[in-house]
């Protein structure tokens, strides 16, 4: 996820921007150095300069070898859980997180050459791939965590807004973590979906439909050739 949320782009200012170019060229450069090499014959001296910055650098940003390879955009879960909380009052938990992600997910189809290779890359090597799970679980809660912060705030609750409350309630409940995996799946998905058939819908029109089916509870669709 590449895309940088406008509070983000407006708040951060030009070091910040600067910063997550920096950590986006390293991760990119040592995705495509281990689709061609493989992950373990990739150094972090060929990542360095393959994204044009020092060996120094690169520890500035990741703190092994492997870290580099485990999460396309490690900055996106932040800017997710933020605009969840601050996301208007009248929306529905499942409506806010479908909201934010989308803002994530704007380039997936200038990006999504590079999302191909990074699940090749992480296939190819199994230890990257468990390391990246794992990671995506912790992703996963914190997310839960921001849907159980805003439902504290009484999101939904004349002259209450979401997130006015920094501390997430514990232990999580069932909901916001129903939502949460509900919105992991709805990612994975819509993106399997599209890259399989993209010749007929936009990217953007694929997302929005499977958060339509989840909020009208997954109808049965009709039967093929089934009169309407």
């Amino acid at each position: 996820m590449h895309i940088v949320a406008k509070e983000e782009t407006a708040g951060g200012g030009l070091r910040e921007r600067k910063k997550r170019a920096t950590r986006a060229a390293l991760t990119e450069a040592a995705v495509r150095l281990a689709a061609e090499h493989g992950a373990d014959k990739v150094t972090v001296e060929a990542i360095s300069a393959a994204a044009g910055v020092s060996v120094r650098t690169f520890f500035n940003y990741f703190e092994s070898r492997e870290d580099a390879f485990l999460i396309l955009d490690a900055d996106a879960g932040t800017r997710v859980r933020r605009a969840v909380l601050h996301a208007p009052a009248a929306l529905s938990p499942l409506e806010a997180v479908r909201d934010a992600v989308a803002a994530e997910l704007v380039g997936v189809e200038q990006q999504h050459e590079l999302w191909t290779l990074h699940v090749d890359v992480l296939h190819a090597a199994p230890h990257l791939l468990v390391r990246s799970l794992g990671a995506h679980m912790a992703y996963e809660t914190r997310l839960a965590e921001a849907v159980a912060t805003r439902l504290a705030a009484g999101a939904g609750s004349p002259g209450r807004p979401a997130g006015e409350t920094e501390d997430p309630p514990a232990p999580l409940d069932l909901y916001p973590r129903l939502v949460a995996a509900i919105a992991s799946a709805a990612v994975r998905v819509s993106v399997e979906h599209w890259c399989s058939r993209q010749e007929e819908a936009a990217f953007a029109d694929v997302f929005r439909e499977v958060f339509a089916l989840l909020a009208a509870g997954l109808p049965t669709p009709p039967a093929p050739g089934a009169r309407a």
